[in-house]
């Protein structure tokens, strides 16, 4: 009996550990991995360290990558447009707090990732250390 209970609440446990609700799966995009450190005291970067800023790398994910300084913290989305099939017009430009999809004209928030459209955008972990954040999947 003894032993059935520990099973059980070892299993609840385990049951109720959780990868904080994180899903970047979408079938336009392929994932791939990466992890890269961005300096925040480098010039091209330092506007991250104000509420409301974004920044394009360009290097990494799909189509680059924006990191987006909420204010809270700083969220990392992809920059290809998560509702089109990859082509010539799906990288993202900035406009403001938003990025559009020139395909079809679509808003998407740097604040939530959602544009209205079945998936929303393509989103990275960040972590932050100090001035260097630290952006991977």
């Amino acid at each position: 009996m003894k032993k059935s209970l520990f099973v059980l609440l070892i299993t609840i446990a385990f049951s109720g550990c959780s990868d904080s609700n994180f899903n970047n799966k979408n079938p336009y995009l392929p994932s791939y991995t990466f992890n890269v450190d961005i300096n925040m005291n480098l010039p091209a970067y330092s506007s991250l360290q104000y509420p409301s800023n974004a920044i394009y790398y360009a290097s990494v994910g799909v189509k680059g990558i924006y990191i987006f300084n909420t204010g809270s913290g700083y969220n990392a989305f992809d920059a290809a447009c998560p509702n089109q099939v990859l082509s010539s017009c799906s990288t993202m430009t900035l406009k403001g707090i938003n990025i559009i999809c020139p395909c079809d004209s679509n808003e998407y928030s740097l604040f939530t990732g959602q544009g209205g459209l079945q998936y929303p955008l393509k989103q990275y972990r960040v972590e932050v250390n100090g001035n260097v954040l630290r952006v991977y999947n």
